[in-house]
């Protein structure tokens, strides 16, 4: 028996956040991030050196000042060779760190961004039911570019701030240590500050992503459903609708912006305290040479001060970066969840060849949701090699539940299904959907050419297109197109008509050349002159397949070799075109009723 392929929520999309903290959610984005051992080294190096040279514009203060204004001892030339020098050396070191730091970065997102999107390509069904297509389009895209550029940025100035200020504040101890302590005092203050507003920037971030997702599927939607939006005048509705979620992005916009903007008054309000009562004390040594019993030098009091007040500006920063850390890690662990949280599609082992097309459901029950009728209803049906089924009913009777049941697009909740005898779960899942062609009625086409889209997935032969082209009844028009077969189709194909998408869909079909054939309403959007011609190209098509075809068309279920009328999610009634007419039953009314 097969799991079912529920569309609910799973529990981690309905339960509460939970707050992590920052280190924890670090280490679930190392793994992408750790490589380049030289780029680390290069990051590592470039910081340090660049913080060493902090300290060392104070500390030209001091021989200039006690030996080159007071003295005149100085030697000129040592003056531009030093503050050059000094410069020199941070320049080079803050570029190196920076390109380091950004390769590391990018090379990240690039990994993380692969895994996403090979997540997408196997990911279970169920994940396309309880995510839209641009929520799942925002995080594959936009939340990792985003996330990556945030996090760069703040590890950057987390390396180059936290050694500034350890080298500044060991510079700080070798001058005077006794006023060193006082500006200890003010790190734990910073530090608490930190950690109790970027917990709220965390929570708020989450809710901004939410927000965000809500925003972008109503602009999704508009979109898609431009036509109707217009035909029933629904603008001022959808106006609406965008406007309120529009407000509440704002309203968490600002309340990040409150809980950002508060770090930096806080942390400057704790420096100017430290600032104030560091010069008393020093005025205070200088004047009584409390010192170790020697005054502080004029040099001295300048470097120190100068020092301490270069404290600022890192400390200022680090209070900042809590801010695009928060939001940055808070992007970046979107797409982890989809990664780690979604589960992938199941796969067997077995690869039988060659297929010979025999289907068999034994007892299929479907549903998608416990407290819902059943979409199929204990159905039983065995498909022989190489033979026509065409399935009927009313809408929702569980015909397009059924075909989809074959490739594992829907999974079964009860029952066994088999091809070949084999079941299903069985089968390589790759080698599974090798078997078959499939022709729906909401056509997908990439925007890519022509050529491309018909031989999709598979080695590209252009003779072999244009016979797929001719037999779909689409060689001539292609021909007409300025790029022939290599024209670019447009997003959807939207340069085709309805029509043309259909048959451009057959031609797919006829490409992949597979042993069993789906036709789900193939016909549906074809005029009865290029019906004809696609009908007659299918039926030499499938000479020797097994073919199922969902159709309401008489021209295409009269030549069935059997037909299955199903209704409310079971088998009614099974028989040929001419057997069924004679019962009199569903089928015969359903064709009365067509006529």
């Amino acid at each position: 028996m097969q799991a079912p392929d529920s569309g609910t929520p799973n529990a981690a999309s309905t339960a509460a956040p939970t707050s992590p903290g920052l280190r924890a959610r670090l280490r679930r984005l190392l793994p992408f991030f750790s490589g380049h051992r030289v780029a680390w080294g290069l990051a590592f190096f470039g910081t340090v050196v660049g913080a060493i040279t902090e300290p060392l514009i104070p500390a030209l203060l001091k021989p200039l000042l006690d030996s080159g204004f007071t003295d005149g001892t100085l030697e000129l030339w040592l003056v531009p060779l030093a503050i050059i020098g000094v410069f020199l050396v941070r320049g080079i070191a803050q570029f190196t760190s920076q390109y380091a730091i950004t390769r590391i970065a990018n090379e990240g997102m690039l990994l993380l961004r692969k895994a996403l999107f090979e997540r997408l390509l196997s990911a279970e069904m169920a994940l396309f039911s309880r995510q839209s297509a641009s929520t799942l389009s925002n995080t594959v895209v936009y939340e990792v570019q985003t996330g990556a550029t945030l996090l760069v940025q703040a590890l950057m100035g987390i390396s180059r701030d936290g050694f500034t200020l350890v080298a500044l504040l060991g510079y700080l101890l070798y001058l005077n240590w006794q006023l060193t302590l006082i500006v200890a005092v003010v790190v734990p203050g910073v530090a608490w500050i930190m950690k109790t507003l970027s917990r709220r920037l965390y929570r708020i971030t989450k809710a901004s992503q939410q927000a965000t997702d809500d925003l972008a599927y109503v602009v999704e939607e508009n979109v898609l459903a431009h036509r109707v939006v217009r035909l029933h005048g629904a603008q001022s509705s959808q106006n609406q609708r965008f406007g309120q979620l529009s407000d509440s992005l704002r309203r968490l916009a600002i309340k990040a912006t409150i809980a950002s903007a508060a770090m930096t008054p806080l942390t400057q309000l704790l420096a100017a305290g430290a600032l104030s009562t560091v010069i008393c004390i020093a005025l205070w040594q200088s004047r009584t040479g409390a010192d170790g019993g020697q005054a502080i030098t004029v040099g001295g009091f300048a470097s120190f001060i100068t020092a301490m007040l270069m404290l600022v500006a890192p400390m200022r920063r680090m209070a900042d970066v809590s801010n695009p850390l928060t939001r940055g890690v808070a992007a970046l662990e979107r797409g982890l969840l989809l990664i780690n949280d979604t589960g992938s599609e199941a796969s067997g082992h077995q690869t039988p060849s060659p297929v010979r097309g025999a289907l068999e459901l034994r007892d299929v029950t479907v549903r998608f949701a416990q407290d819902q009728s059943p979409a199929l209803d204990r159905v039983s049906l065995r498909v022989r090699p190489g033979e026509v089924v065409a399935l009927v009913g009313p809408s929702g009777a569980g015909k397009t539940t059924l075909v989809n049941l074959l490739p594992r697009f829907v999974l079964a909740s009860e029952g066994d299904i088999l091809l070949d005898g084999c079941p299903l779960q069985d089968w390589r899942l790759d080698h599974l959907r090798a078997q078959f062609a499939m022709v729906s009625q909401d056509v997908v086409m990439f925007n890519d050419s022509i050529a491309a889209n018909v031989a999709l997935g598979a080695p590209l032969d252009e003779a072999r297109v244009h016979a797929c082209l001719a037999a779909a009844n689409l060689a001539e028009h292609v021909a007409s197109l300025p790029q022939g077969i290599h024209t670019l189709v447009g997003h959807n194909a939207t340069q085709l008509s309805g029509g043309q998408r259909q048959r451009l869909a057959i031609a797919r079909a006829l490409y992949k050349d597979a042993p069993i054939l789906i036709l789900d309403e193939a016909t549906s959007a074809l005029d009865t002159e290029s019906e004809r011609l696609v009908q007659d190209a299918l039926q030499r098509l499938m000479q020797g397949r097994t073919t199922l075809v969902i159709a309401h068309r008489l021209s295409t279920i009269e030549h069935a070799d059997r037909v299955i009328v199903m209704q409310q999610g079971r088998v009614a009634e099974q028989g040929t075109h001419a057997q069924l007419l004679a019962q009199g039953g569903i089928y015969a009314r359903l064709q009365n009723h067509a006529g």
